[in-house]
């Protein structure tokens, strides 16, 4: 059902504004009330990556009056395959200044904020406050869930979208109206058991095709019209191109907005969502080696077996030398146990470190006592070793 518009309207728009936005003003939908309000309203955009890219840009054309920009990373070259609003003079520039740049570009009647700091327990509440809107961009579970939980404390709706690969979702989560992340996804999923877009990739139109879609969202929040997502799950298959949508009800017993809430204050995220098992942070424990010493070893002429428990697409992508593929699920599944030598030293490795130590746990549970990972996988050999090799 519709809502009451979010944003009260500005007083009156100028002459070069109407000219901007007159698209919109013929609209009966929109109007020049309805643009007013966009002009008067403050949405914060959680990222400057994928998602938060084409939904700045469209917020920004679109005549948002105030955009803020969180994100404390800086622009590499991975980052463009997808994430349009920054560019090739961008590299190494903070996200949110590149992004800022590029907004004034797109409408200098913009005002941005730029908070180049990681979003945290400590900043957010402070940060959210200043805005009407909160439009969220973030690709891990810790940050999706402290969002989540500082919005419905603060009452405050937030327009929620997801990538993976080819697969994309989105939907509005208000408490007040409806259901929260919360009750749609009560517990993060256990550690490893979903891998990240930099893990497992992501078409870098899917960015376009959800962020669109929360802008458009975002708009009928602040300016009051037609059916917004709250309560309701958009899920998007780009293969198949289709979209389907799934009712999404408030859970009575959910731990922040339910009826006897249980979370009533910001918790610990890192912990909650955890990044490696309790099995994985136990067999690292003495048994993890830098890219350095991998090295070392290597030119010692040391006697080991070096496994890569990455995706054959990754392993074509950049490799250690002398590593042989054996993909995670093989190894904990106990299907490619069978493999590894027995007379020989495991040594594991992955993209970054966190696969290699779940298959650590997997490999020492069979009696591979001495079995070692690789701290900062083949990113870190890249940085640290090889620097002609490309990272990802």
């Amino acid at each position: 059902m519709p809502l009451p518009p979010l944003v009260e309207p500005a007083a009156e728009l100028t002459v070069d504004e109407v000219r901007r936005y007159s698209r919109h003003l013929i609209i009966p939908d929109v109007g020049v009330e309805g643009q007013k309000r966009l002009k008067n309203s403050k949405v914060l955009c959680v990222g400057a990556g994928g998602l938060g890219s084409p939904a700045l840009m469209y917020l920004a054309a679109a005549g948002v009056g105030t955009l803020g920009v969180v994100d404390f990373d800086v622009v590499d070259e991975s980052n463009l395959q997808r994430q349009i609003i920054h560019g090739v003079s961008d590299l190494g520039r903070p996200k949110a200044e590149s992004a800022a740049a590029s907004i004034r570009e797109i409408n200098p009647l913009v005002h941005v904020v730029i908070h180049n700091e990681a979003l945290s327990n400590d900043n957010v509440m402070q940060i959210f406050e200043q805005y009407d809107l909160i439009v969220d961009g973030t690709d891990n579970f810790a940050t999706r869930y402290l969002v989540n939980d500082a919005a419905v404390l603060l009452g405050k709706p937030y327009v929620w979208g997801s990538i993976y690969r080819f697969d994309g979702q989105a939907s509005v989560f208000w408490a007040e109206h409806g259901p929260c992340y919360r009750c749609l996804y009560p517990e993060p999923p256990p550690p490893g058991m979903v891998p990240s877009c930099a893990e497992g990739g992501v078409l870098g139109v899917l960015c376009a095709s959800i962020g669109s879609i929360q802008v458009n969202e975002a708009i009928k929040l602040l300016a009051g019209f037609g059916e917004p997502l709250v309560g309701r799950l958009m899920v998007y298959d780009a293969l198949e191109m289709s979209y389907r949508g799934i009712k999404v009800r408030k859970d009575p017993n959910c731990a922040i907005c339910g009826t006897h809430p249980t979370v009533t204050e910001l918790i610990d995220y890192d912990d909650f969502c955890g990044g490696i098992t309790d099995e994985a942070a136990d067999a690292v424990q003495g048994s993890t080696i830098t890219a350095p010493e991998l090295k070392e070893w290597m030119d010692a002429g040391k006697d080991f077996h070096l496994v890569d428990v990455r995706e054959p697409a990754e392993y074509e992508i950049v490799k250690i030398p002398g590593s042989v593929l054996i993909p995670k699920g093989d190894i904990v599944s106990g299907e490619a146990l069978s493999r590894l030598p027995q007379d020989k030293q495991i040594v594991l490795h992955c993209k970054s470190g966190v696969r290699s130590a779940e298959a650590l746990a997997a490999v020492k549970a069979a009696g591979f006592s001495d079995a070692v990972h690789v701290q900062g996988g083949v990113v870190a050999w890249a940085k640290q070793v090889d620097t002609s090799l490309p990272t990802y």
